[in-house]
Formats: C-alpha cells, structure tokens, sequence
C-alpha cells in the first residue's frame, strides 16, 4: 500500500487543525499570561468565549496529533479512542480554565465560570458594564435568579459535539484515504458541510449574541438565528449518529439519526431554560409563540425540535435511495 496519500493528508490536518485554532489559543494563553503576572485579568481585556473554545482546540489538536498512534493501536476503534481522549483534554482544560481563571471588574473579582454564565445572555456592547448595572437594566437577570452551574450544559453539548463531528470528519476520512473502503463517504461530506455550518454560528454567537438585548422577547432577526442555530446543531448531531449507521437497514439509520437530532436540540433548549431560570427566549408574538399550557415550550420551539430530526431523516432518506439505487 502506498503511504504517501496517508502521510499528505495526516501533514494537511494537522496543519489545518493549527491555523484554525490558533485565535482561541493566542487569546487563551493571553489570559494566562495576564492572570500569572496579575493575578487576574481585566473584563475589559477578557477576550469573547475563551471558554469553551480555547480547551475545544486543545482537545481536538490531542485528537488530530495522535490519530496515527489510535489507529496503530485501536484499530478500527481508533475513532473512538480518539474521541474519548480529546473529550477528556477537553473537561481537564476546561475546568482549569474556570476555576482558576479569574476575571475582575472594579466592583468584583469572579472566577471565569461565573463570568461567562453573565456572557450567554448579555450582549456584547454591553460586556463593558458592570453586573450590578445589568442586573438593574435587564429582565433576564431578574429571571435568572443565583449563579447556577448547570447552566453549563449547553456549553459543555456543544463544545463535546464540535469535537466528535470535527474528528469524525478527520478520522473518517482518514479511513477513506488509507484503506479506500468509500462506504462512509457520502454521510462524511454531509458531516463535513454541517460542521462548517454549526461552527460558523457558533463563531457568530461569540460576538453578536445572535443580537439578543437581554429580553426574554427577542427581535425577528435574533429568533431566526437563534431558531437556524438550533436546527444546525441537531442535523450535526444527527448526522453524526447516522453516519456510523450505513449497512443497518433504511428505517434504522433514518430513525435513530432523526432521533439523535431532536434529542440533542431538546438538550440545547433545557439549557437555555436552565440559564433562563425555567423561561425560554421567546421568538415571535401569538399564539404558535406563547409557551403551551403547562409547559414552558412554545409551539414554535417544538416545530424546531421536530424539524431538526425531520430535516435529518430527509436526509439519510435520501441517501439510502442513492445508495440502494
């Protein structure tokens, strides 16, 4: 077998893998040097979204580096050794940044966990204030209520789900490239153009806040980037799931990825409800828009949830056809 192919496309990721990760690893080590020879570093100088994206470089560097060692080693499971690997270097890093990054204003001194639960839902213009201020001016600090860590699970699904789809793509593709078995292939370029996606938004959520103003009643703008960004990352979660699904049967890959989708943007919305203090944004002015008797989801928030999972059964719908026909 000619390793040459495998060698160029090893050098091209891993390179890749560097230049798009080297913003968050440039502002990561700048708020490590600022808390070593200050102690902490200044809001004014934090830089948008360290955490989690510094750490969610880092885990997937760990990953893309060490893909020749995994498939040495693990053989057709190397994919999940090198997801597991990087998802542990991402909560190791992650956590070392939230506890012992500290970020000051001139009123307080807060560990950058709490720093960025205020972040989620202020909007950048606004990150030059103070707490206090915010805490005056906003319905959603009302709402909100005490500091509540839980609020991280929506970090913590997206930052886990940007790094399985990334390595998914570089691990699977890999694959193609050493042993040239193309059964994965077309659910791959799929991943491949969801990730891109899902990244894209999430590099816009990091410095417009998708233009919230701290209302619970957002603009028609911010609703549909709010509603894309949700039904983004449930496609790239169900994607995912069905790519490793190819050979089990129609109903099965269209069924569990569709599944996997919704499921994961039903995850994202309880933790919006958990950073919101039990409310959720809401999109639009109505009826399809007011939360349902008894629950706290609207009927526009459960269209998105079903449309993730119906847009990614679609999709492998399709795909079964092409690849059956």
């Amino acid at each position: 077998m000619d390793r040459k192919p495998w060698r160029r496309y090893y050098l091209f990721t891993a390179i890749g893998t560097w230049i798009i990760s080297y913003y968050p690893l440039l502002m990561g080590a700048r708020v490590i040097s600022d808390v070593m020879r200050y102690g902490s570093v200044l809001k004014e100088n934090y830089p948008k979204y360290i955490i989690p994206y510094t750490p969610v470089s880092i885990a997937l560097i760990a990953g893309v580096f060490l893909m020749p060692v995994f498939m040495r080693l693990f053989k057709e499971r190397n994919f999940h050794a090198g997801a597991i690997s990087s998802t542990v270097v991402f909560l190791i890093f992650e956590l070392i940044f939230e506890k012992k990054v500290l970020v000051s204003s001139t009123e307080t001194v807060t560990k950058l966990e709490d720093w960025q639960m205020y972040m989620c839902y202020v909007p950048p213009e606004g990150w030059g204030q103070t707490i206090t201020e915010h805490k005056t001016q906003t319905a959603v600090e009302i709402l909100m209520g005490e500091y509540n860590p839980a609020f991280k699970l929506h970090f913590y699904v997206i930052s886990i789900l940007l790094i399985l789809a990334v390595l998914n793509c570089v691990y699977g593709f890999g694959e193609i490239v050493k042993t040239g078995e193309k059964k994965r292939g077309k659910s791959l370029v799929i991943q491949a153009a969801c990730t891109a996606i899902f990244t894209g938004l999430c590099i816009l959520a990091c410095f417009t806040a998708f233009w919230r103003d701290g209302s619970l009643e957002i603009s028609p703008l911010s609703a549909a980037m709010m509603a894309v960004y949700f039904i983004v990352m449930g496609v790239t979660a169900g994607v995912f799931a069905g790519s490793f699904l190819p050979g089990t049967g129609r109903m099965a890959s269209v069924w569990i990825s569709a599944i996997a989708a919704s499921g994961t943007t039903l995850v994202m919305y309880l933790g919006e409800m958990i950073l919101l203090n039990g409310h959720l944004y809401r999109l639009g002015h109505g009826y399809f828009f007011r939360s349902i008797p008894g629950m706290v989801f609207s009927a526009a928030d459960l269209a998105i949830i079903l449309l993730s999972g119906g847009i990614t059964a679609g999709i492998f719908t399709l795909l079964n056809r092409r690849t059956n026909s």
